[in-house]
């Protein structure tokens, strides 16, 4: 069978770096075409890299492919649907408002954007918990006339936490979740991105948009997409967060605080998250790895630098599982996530590996 094609939009970014070194060598997807800002267009893609202090500004630790180097790098503009089977999308928000839906009239496109994350007949797929929603993209295509559709993926910070939630609410149900993160400088990307002077010796205690976006996408995420898949039923756990950013270059730590719908006992909470194995179809998808979340016994774990590439950053890592006090029924925990890895790149790709499963796309 012949790989589908692929186009990258906002190749050069940090996120656009990601996508090149995931879809390396990928068994049914094969990246065609590369496209970012007027200012890197026309130029070979090692070319458009470089800084103007003569550095190749390539920042993931898998290499360059040489194939990719030699690429040449056209303006998001001037993408043509009709040249691909698919779009992947790693742009500014602002950006995709605009040419995400011009593609999607013909294609697919999975995005890391968030433009169009809350619309009613979008879905917000992480595979492993709600595959099932992946429907919606035929509602999707009826109400706007589409052959394709846009499929974004959740906020790198909502990503980890709805992974670790989704067994409690499977097997326990779940209330109210309070939040707090430590959010790598990688999130901000490079431009404008964390200035060191700030971030180094120091929290910053806001991200702005943040927190919202967390809120809402887990409610989302966790819903229930109704018998006809037209429509999301958004979960009724209530959702409370703090979002900071520290001086950590990749890998999302969140500290958890949750309260169940029923007793337990945190063996029990914890071989919830161990046993669970995710949407069945979500399991085999070629970025899948053998287990979604690792729950770890050392109470010095997670940490960033030692968990975020667990499982080739496709897990997220748990531990220092304690009850708690305060929340009826309540438990606490840390993890950590791999944020560029499955909480963008890889993790869009996984969404195109689930649909293309699911015969919704190719």
């Amino acid at each position: 069978m012949a790989k589908l094609r692929a186009v990258l939009i906002g190749a050069t970014g940090l996120a656009g770096q990601q996508f090149i070194a995931a879809l390396k060598e990928h068994p049914s997807i094969e990246l065609t075409g590369l496209a970012a800002s007027p200012r890197s267009a026309g130029k070979a893609y090692a070319e458009a890299l470089k800084a103007s202090n003569g550095m190749t500004a390539w920042f993931v630790p898998e290499a360059l492919p040489e194939s990719i180097a030699k690429m040449k790098v056209v303006s998001g503009e001037e993408v043509q649907a009709k040249d691909y089977d698919l779009a992947f999308s790693a742009v500014e928000s602002d950006v995709a408002k605009d040419l995400e839906p011009r593609l999607a009239r013909d294609i697919p496109v999975f995005s890391a954007a968030s433009a169009f994350r809350y619309e009613a007949d979008v879905p917000l797929l992480i595979p492993p918990v709600n595959a099932d929603h992946s429907r919606l993209v035929r509602e999707q295509q009826k109400r706007r006339g589409w052959k394709g559709y846009i499929v974004p993926i959740p906020n790198c910070t909502t990503t980890g936490m709805a992974i670790t939630l989704a067994p409690l609410a499977e097997r326990f149900g779940i209330k109210s979740v309070l939040m707090t993160s430590m959010q790598a400088m990688s999130g901000a990307g490079r431009s404008p991105g964390v200035i060191g002077l700030d971030i180094l010796d120091n929290v910053i205690p806001f991200i702005p948009k943040e927190e919202e976006k967390v809120q809402v996408e887990t409610k989302k995420i966790l819903g229930t997409l109704d018998a006809a898949g037209a429509a999301i039923t958004s979960h009724d756990v209530r959702v409370s967060c703090t979002c900071t950013r520290v001086a950590v270059m990749e890998g999302h730590t969140e500290s958890v605080f949750v309260s169940l719908a029923r007793k337990a006992s945190v063996q029990e909470v914890m071989q919830a998250m161990r046993e669970w194995r995710g949407a069945e179809v979500s399991r085999n998808l070629p970025s899948a790895p053998p287990r979604w979340i690792e729950v770890l016994e050392d109470p010095f774990r997670p940490q960033p630098r030692l968990d975020r590439d667990t499982h080739a950053g496709m897990a997220t890592t748990v531990g220092r599982v304690r009850e708690d006090g305060v929340l009826e029924n309540g438990f606490k925990y840390l993890l950590v996530s791999h944020n560029t890895k499955m909480g963008a790149a890889k993790g869009a790709l996984l969404v195109a590996e689930l649909m293309r499963a699911q015969g919704l796309l190719g």
